[in-house]
């Protein structure tokens, strides 16, 4: 099968969306299938990339670690001409995803589209955030969802709330795999020696994108409370992004700066022991999908203690693989924490049991399997369909596709400007 991959955001930037990307193609790959991926050009990207088409974009948007993909015509019809895609999954409802629409048509396969983002809870990185532009983006993602022929949803609670947006497509629960044997093993003593934290400490741990959609400003005000509270305790901290700066500089008081230990962006085998330096991993983002990073540290045996979110009670259980609280609330976040550091020996023992059976069920093979699953039945039904093939038919299939696009931002800017009479989602 050749699978095409349209993705705005891709290495070396580290996030949910690209780590989903090369999972996924990792794993299509080594099943003997082939992958290209299509991504805008990044400072630094790798040098030896194989089977990846970097497009044209502007560098640091708006002060921030993305690109936006310049609109060339024409440049992938020419470079996937020999490629010739069976299917064609598209990870961004706008910009690249809009060319992954087209080249969809131009190629005549079926287009999926995988719902990594609510869009509406990033539009702080956009000068003019308002209750209009979130009404915008939303409306436009909803709308591309019922463009496309089939949507990927990574957790339950997402396919729900698709559907009360308006998909009216066909969703299937697809999560982001990850490798459970790569991250059950990790360097505990050494990571921790290195680092120059003590064997007795408890250290509460987070790995992430240091931005304010990951809710880090009431994570650090509950973590600092409970180091206040216990000489014990101290907070690995793991990412890059906008507020690290300011993170940092909220643990530069003399009573925790001796506890503070900040890596930047880790991968491989150093992320994984990083994991493993952890007691209990520590999140509140209410943002996510998914969230893959939790799952991850559940692999590597970790208690969790989390604010409630879509995707995240999916695979955090209270009082069984940590603790899920319902709010955000300092207090409760720091008993909550307390709880786990008082766990005998026995029941530690247990929830770490608990919490990596739980992360074995979303291993990356069977993650993958599922897909090419949908996939080849999309092939099969698009290959069935009764399709011309001659010039004319070619070139109104490929107006259409303009068209829908067309018609999907209009009905976006309604909703932005608050028309009710137009739906974003309906076709």
């Amino acid at each position: 099968m050749n699978i095409l991959m349209m993705t705005n955001t891709y290495l070396p930037f580290i996030g949910g969306v690209e780590r989903s990307v090369e999972t996924f193609t990792e794993e299509y790959r080594r099943m003997g299938h082939r992958v290209i991926i299509v991504a805008p050009a990044f400072e630094n990207e790798p040098a030896d990339e194989s089977d990846v088409i970097r497009v044209p974009a502007l560098q640091h948007f708006n002060g921030t670690d993305f690109s936006v993909q310049l609109p060339i015509p024409g440049v992938l019809s020419v470079a996937l001409r020999d490629f010739r895609p069976d299917i064609v999954h598209s990870h961004h409802p706008f910009m690249i995803g809009d060319s992954a629409l087209r080249v969809a048509w131009q190629f005549e396969v079926p287009l999926i589209y995988t719902f990594h983002t609510f869009y509406e809870r990033y539009t702080h990185y956009v000068p003019g955030d308002s209750p209009a532009l979130k009404r915008f983006v939303t409306a436009l993602a909803t709308g591309y969802a019922n463009l496309c022929d089939h949507v990927f949803a990574p957790s339950l609670s997402v396919a729900e709330e698709l559907r009360k947006r308006g998909v009216k497509n066909s969703i299937s629960v697809v999560p982001t795999g990850i490798s459970v044997e790569r991250f059950s093993v990790g360097d505990r003593r050494g990571f921790r020696e290195a680092l120059g934290i003590l064997p007795d400490n408890f250290v509460l741990g987070l790995v992430s994108r240091i931005a304010p959609e990951k809710n880090i400003e009431f994570l650090v005000s509950a973590v600092k409370r409970y180091m206040e509270k216990n000489s014990r305790a101290c907070f690995l901290l793991t990412g890059t992004g906008p507020l690290q700066q300011s993170v940092i500089r909220e643990f530069e008081e003399e009573k925790f700066k001796s506890r503070f230990f900040y890596t930047g962006t880790l991968v491989g085998k150093q992320l994984v022991d990083a994991y493993h330096a952890m007691d209990v991993f520590t999140f509140a983002s209410q943002t996510e999908t998914q969230g893959l990073v939790v799952m991850e540290a559940m692999a590597a045996g970790l208690p969790v203690v989390a604010v409630n979110g879509p995707g995240i009670g999916e695979v955090v259980q209270n009082f069984k693989s940590g603790r899920l609280l319902e709010r955000k609330d300092v207090e409760e976040f720091c008993e909550a924490l307390g709880w786990v550091e008082g766990l005998s020996r026995q029941s530690l023992l247990e929830v770490k049991k608990f919490v990596r059976n739980a992360a074995a069920r979303f291993s990356r093979e069977e993650c993958s399997r599922r897909a090419l699953e949908i996939y080849s039945l999309l092939i099969r039904n698009y290959s069935r369909s009764d399709r011309s093939h001659n010039a004319w038919e070619r070139a109104k299939r490929r107006v259409k596709a303009e068209f829908d696009l067309l018609k999907n931002m209009t009905r976006a800017t309604g909703a932005a400007m608050g028309e009710s009479s137009m739906e974003s989602g309906g076709m």
